[in-house]
């Protein structure tokens, strides 16, 4: 309660126009201070914050407990992993978590089809709470979505220690069209529970950045499962119209045009 009363303190001290300023961003703009310190309820705030965003990046993989049983058997998920030996290799050596070892690949190729439209893969990234957040409500919008194309759409699966290269050896192993990895974004103060969309067409071992798509920000206060979907079928519909992917294909949708972006790797 008192929380609240002190942010409704700071609204009414602001002119219209700088609550209405408020209202339109989740950033800490404008919180009012304490002589020349933040508020006690906004300090609170920003501790919380990064102590989840360091839980975030910290979280190991569970599925059982990321997903739940009933919808890993739903979805048919199953688990590898890449090179890296625990996480703090995996965050001092970002280099192992672009490729498989050697029984992941050979489990990649036993269970799942080659040369499929539509490649969908989950990756822990940087934030295991992103996914538990967001893909159950995203992934069967994904696999609805793509239906009405008559796209072909391959057998997802979860990584463990992923980084954003690990598209090119997916490329490589299974040979889909479009690729598409829903990876825990890097948190941040305004959220932990973010995730990206890294999208690609026909990913080989020599791409980069520069090959691959974005849509980025996809929590509740950003860019929502419904919405994310949508974009991510229709940018995945003109790269495979265009047979091309990155700095030379941008996103249309609703009417409008928007760039594909590139972000960690």
């Amino acid at each position: 309660m008192a929380e609240r009363q002190d942010k409704s303190l700071v609204a009414s001290d602001l002119p219209e126009s700088l609550q209405k300023i408020r209202a339109r961003t989740p950033a800490r703009i404008l919180m009012g201070r304490a002589g020349a310190a933040y508020r006690t309820n906004v300090q609170l705030e920003l501790r919380e914050a990064h102590a989840a965003a360091r839980d975030a990046v910290r979280a190991e993989l569970n599925l059982a407990s990321v997903f739940g049983e009933p919808f890993l058997r739903h979805w048919k998920l199953f688990e590898v992993r890449t090179r890296a030996a625990g996480k703090d290799e995996y965050l001092l050596r970002p280099d192992l978590g672009r490729h498989f070892d050697e029984s992941s690949r050979t489990k990649i190729q036993e269970n799942c089809p080659r040369g499929v439209d539509l490649q969908i893969v989950i990756g822990d990234g940087l934030s295991v709470p992103a996914l538990r957040r967001q893909v159950p409500s995203l992934l069967p919008l994904l696999f609805a979505g793509a239906e009405p194309s008559g796209w072909k759409v391959g057998a997802t699966f979860v990584i463990r220690y992923c980084r954003v290269g690990i598209l090119n050896e997916i490329g490589a192993l299974l040979d889909p069209r479009v690729v598409v990895l829903l990876i825990g974004e890097r948190p941040g103060l305004a959220t932990a529970e973010s995730l990206s969309a890294y999208m690609a067409f026909r990913p080989r071992e020599n791409h980069t950045d520069a090959d691959r798509n974005l849509i980025s920000n996809i929590h509740e206060r950003g860019l929502t499962p419904d919405r994310a979907a949508v974009r991510i079928l229709n940018l995945a519909a003109q790269m495979m119209r265009a047979e091309a992917s990155g700095c030379s294909v941008k996103e249309i949708a609703s009417g409008q045009t928007g760039d594909g972006a590139g972000g960690q790797s």
